[in-house]
């Protein structure tokens, strides 16, 4: 059983059947995010007040810079892209009651993979039908071997998969640090470049660009992602089990599922996520690696996921949120004179209101939805 402490929210009285607040009601619950972002916004510009700046102003850059010309929407998307597939992961963890906390070190283990695969010799001349495929299914086995590693562990020995995955993203962290920075032996260094990097991917091996822009076929990816995660969890038996595990691990396995082996494919599955989403990076971005390369997109997916309430299409709008944030900061930054970290602000207060939905359904008069399905986000140790 998950260690849970429930709060008796007093609800106010329901309303008539068939008049509109009872319409409310009814679709209320799925507007929870979106007054978590409208409130976290609208205090972020008090916030911007109280500095001296124009909320206005602010705002209005931050818009341009993320949609305001075809070119800013392009970048947005790009920069959304390995949100909405991370996102996917932790999400996937969520709804087998698993926290992964690792999707960072699953991208740099995915990473490394497709890069390899990119550059190296032995796969020189393989056209790029063949050649992108491989370098992106390198990325999935790279982040399904780093996820399934701690999986197995919380399945055979019941070390919380919390703490597992956060040592191993350091781990692979400091390990792709050396095997880009080895020079004795020389592993994956490219020793004509000024930084430490590993050399450029082949042309073969690059994702295919979108209608002459930055977008790449990452963001197609993703897409197909979603709805292929959205199918595994809701349309197939594994789905259903992942799903029963989470919200009940005894109930299933009085029911005779195998809930161990559920673990580590759920941990797996989610690994193999992550991994496309560093190998998506690589391969649709700079075509290359270095040792800080992916910048906390792991950390930050985790934020998506709760954003996205760990809906699959979810993570659609969710992603392209946070995109958006980060894509136009720069020009909101330049425009209102404000710090950057502004952004980071915002993005806090957005994943606290999601967090404690509490407080938004207190401000906006939401009653709780009826009870479905609960994504369990922990348990104790040996559970």
């Amino acid at each position: 059983m998950a260690d849970r402490v429930v709060a008796e929210t007093p609800q106010p009285a329901k309303p008539p059947p068939g008049s509109l607040l009872a319409a409310w009601d009814r679709v209320a619950p799925a507007t929870v995010p979106f007054f978590a972002v409208f409130t976290a916004l609208l205090i972020g510009a008090g916030i911007i007040r109280f500095a001296g700046a124009s909320p206005l102003v602010a705002y209005r850059a931050l818009w341009e810079g993320s949609f305001g010309t075809p070119a800013a929407l392009a970048n947005t998307l790009v920069k959304s892209t390995p949100y909405i597939i991370a996102g996917l992961a932790v999400a996937l963890g969520f709804k087998a009651g698993l926290f992964n906390i690792g999707a960072e070190g699953q991208l740099y283990a995915g990473g490394v993979l497709a890069v390899l695969v990119g550059f190296h010799p032995a796969f020189a001349g393989l056209p790029p039908l063949l050649h992108v495929p491989l370098a992106v299914l390198a990325g999935a086995l790279g982040g399904m071997i780093w996820g399934a590693i701690p999986g197995i562990l919380k399945a055979r020995t019941g070390a919380h998969e919390v703490i597992n995955t956060i040592m191993m993203n350091f781990i692979a962290i400091r390990l792709t640090d050396w095997l880009i920075k080895s020079k004795d032996p020389l592993i994956l260094l490219d020793p004509s470049a000024s930084t430490p990097r590993t050399p450029y991917i082949a042309p073969s091996a690059a994702l295919p660009r979108l209608l002459d822009t930055p977008l790449h076929a990452g963001l197609v990816l993703a897409l197909v992602l979603v709805l292929g995660v959205r199918w595994l969890l809701y349309r197939t038996t594994v789905g259903f089990e992942l799903r029963t595990v989470g919200a009940n691990p005894n109930a299933a396995r009085y029911a005779g599922m195998n809930v161990s082996r559920t673990i580590v494919l759920a941990m797996a599955l989610s690994g193999a996520l992550a991994g496309m989403a560093g190998a998506g990076e690589v391969l649709g971005g700079q075509g290359y690696l270095s040792p800080d390369f992916f910048a906390g997109i792991g950390f930050d997916s985790i934020a998506v996921a709760l954003l996205a309430r760990s809906s699959p299409v979810g993570m659609i709008p969710a992603g392209i949120l946070w995109g958006a944030l980060l894509n136009g900061a720069g020009l909101m930054q330049i425009r209102a004179d404000l710090s950057i970290d502004l952004i980071k602000i915002v993005q806090a207060l957005i994943i606290m209101f999601v967090a404690a939905d509490q407080i938004v359904r207190w401000l906006y008069r939401i009653r709780v939805a009826p009870p479905t399905e609960e994504a369990v986000f922990s348990r104790g140790w040996g559970r």
